[in-house]
């Protein structure tokens, strides 16, 4: 029985153009979201995911309808990540120095919508700026393999079959990251004062 996302692979290897149109209103927002974490570029993302998007449409027969396509596409994303992480390396520093943070709440507003609601206790008070500082200062502290199986588990939605397909990894290891990942983002909380024992569960 295939999912929703397969019965849409099935219609575009068929050649149904409004079958591309929806898999892009399904899954363009959670790309920009997945590369906006780790590039902290919202346009670079947006192009990103764009990037992503055509290369499933360019390759669509490649992929075979087995439940498992969100793994696919993020497969396909984390390579395209991979390559440009490398052709940005060089001037890294001069972006990460150049950026400054966008008009009142554009920004902040971004990341809190896209924050899981069980960072934060219910009555803890921090206001949007000093969160939106918090979780911009947290992911890039993480090695990537950690960070990437947090976002695709915590953000993207991604099981860890899923999550392991995706990184071309064993189960285990796709445990052992996610489990790590939550470990330091807990410590990085707790030394800001913002305790949350559920991340860690």
């Amino acid at each position: 029985m295939h999912d929703e996302d397969d019965e849409l692979m099935l219609r575009l290897q068929g050649g149904d153009r409004q079958a591309f149109a929806e898999l892009v209103q399904r899954h363009q927002s959670p790309l920009i979201g997945f590369f906006y974490r780790h590039l902290r570029d919202w346009q670079l993302g947006e192009d990103l995911s764009q990037e992503t998007l055509l290369r499933i449409h360019n390759t669509a027969w490649d992929y075979l309808p087995r439940g498992l396509f969100k793994a696919w596409m993020y497969r396909i994303a984390r390579n395209l990540l991979i390559d440009t992480t490398r052709k940005r390396s060089h001037d890294a520093l001069v972006r990460s120095v150049r950026r400054t943070p966008g008009r009142d709440g554009e920004e902040g507003e971004d990341l809190v919508a896209l924050l899981p609601s069980d960072f934060l206790q219910p009555g803890e008070q921090a206001d949007e700026k000093e969160l939106t500082q918090l979780v911009d200062g947290l992911l890039p502290q993480i090695p990537e393999d950690q960070r990437l199986a947090f976002i695709l588990y915590s953000f993207a939605g991604l099981s860890l079959p899923e999550i392991a397909e995706a990184m071309e990894s064993n189960l285990p290891t796709t445990k052992s990251r996610l489990r790590l990942a939550r470990e330091k983002l807990r410590e990085k909380l707790a030394a800001k004062g913002i305790l949350d024992p559920n991340i860690a569960s």
